[in-house]
């Protein structure tokens, strides 16, 4: 049968949104996708290129550069799921495979197995764009989990993919996930990921490029020691994890991701968007989760329904008040636009 509709789950990250992907792999009717977007999903397997089985199957498997070198660093993500309990691969000798590192080990204890299970069967298939080649993979996804007829993929720093992915998988349908502004903001500050990703904006903003991507080896050596460095296959993890930096610098980055999801799904026909958010999720659990099931077009189940309830955890939520008066106030008001780009009222 397959899968029915494809839904992907797009935001800033530091989020809920880990948290959403662990409640939606409870429900047995979703095969929940955690971080393919952010880690296999890449724009040479979105576009119409025809390629074959094999050459999809490389593809969707070669390891990720920057994140095996974060992993080798010491400065591994929290969101890495296959490093904390390795098989056969290794940041530091093989790579590990794209899909292994945050997906499947999210569906199954043995991401090994899977990843064996599904070589064959994808390297056989035919000649055709990515986007087939995807669905193809949900399909058989879904089947090793039973009878998940709705797939849906969840990554974070996702605002910006909505176009090709809607280019891509034109029936798909999208959901806006977002949190309070300077909570968000908060946490990405504290998070290696996001004090990653703002250095490399810093880096393409010094290079004087408009994205991360086009930084040339020539640009890079001409970068700062403290930033070219995090370039290496092996860095000195302190450049992350220690580098001070304001938390305003992280409101301004949550403010122009969310105002980039908000336009980005403003162009999508009504019935194939929705927004949810973490606050109102911890505060209506029961309703927030029964109107992402139908938007899922899934049924929203009782059972389903209390376990996603009490897995929800909203100890953080409110964390930025405990910042001092004036960085607070100067993290609102880096926080504003996105805000207001959310048509939300002031900031907490």
């Amino acid at each position: 049968m397959g899968v029915r509709t494809l839904t992907f789950v797009v935001g800033t990250g530091r989020s809920g949104s880990t948290a959403l992907s662990r409640v939606l792999r409870e429900h047995p009717g979703v095969l929940s996708l955690n971080e393919l977007g952010a880690t296999a999903m890449g724009s040479t397997t979105l576009g119409e290129e025809p390629l074959s089985g094999r050459e999809f199957w490389a593809r969707v498997t070669e390891p990720n550069r920057v994140f095996d070198s974060m992993i080798r660093s010491g400065a591994a993500l929290p969101e890495f799921l296959y490093n904390r309990s390795p098989g056969r691969y290794s940041a530091e000798t093989t790579g590990i495979p794209a899909l292994s590192l945050m997906a499947l080990p999210h569906l199954t204890d043995d991401p090994d197995a899977l990843l064996d299970a599904l070589e064959p069967r994808v390297t056989g298939w035919p000649v055709r764009p990515g986007p087939r080649h995807w669905e193809a993979l949900f399909d058989t996804l879904a089947e090793h989990g039973g009878s998940a007829r709705a797939a849906v993929e969840r990554s974070g720093y996702s605002t910006g993919s909505v176009p090709p992915l809607r280019r891509a998988f034109p029936n798909a349908r999208f959901v806006h996930l977002f949190r309070d502004g300077p909570d968000c903001a908060l946490s990405m500050s504290r998070h290696p990921g996001y004090r990653f990703i703002t250095q490399l904006l810093e880096m393409a903003e010094l290079a004087g490029v408009a994205s991360p991507s086009e930084l040339t080896p020539e640009r890079v050596a001409a970068l700062p020691p403290h930033l070219s460095a995090l370039l290496a296959d092996r860095f000195d993890p302190a450049l992350v994890l220690e580098r001070p930096m304001p938390v305003t610098r992280f409101g301004t980055l949550w403010s122009r991701l969310v105002a980039e999801g908000a336009e980005n799904l403003r162009e999508l026909p009504e019935e194939a968007r929705t927004t949810l958010s973490y606050e109102r999720l911890l505060d209506a659990p029961y309703d927030e989760l029964t109107r992402l099931a139908r938007f899922l077009d899934v049924e929203p189940l009782p059972r389903w329904l209390d376990t996603g309830a009490a897995m929800l955890d909203g100890s953080r939520r409110g964390a930025a008040l405990g910042l001092p008066s004036r960085e607070l106030a100067a993290l609102r008001e880096s926080c504003a636009p996105g805000m207001r780009a959310l048509g939300l009222g002031a900031v907490g």
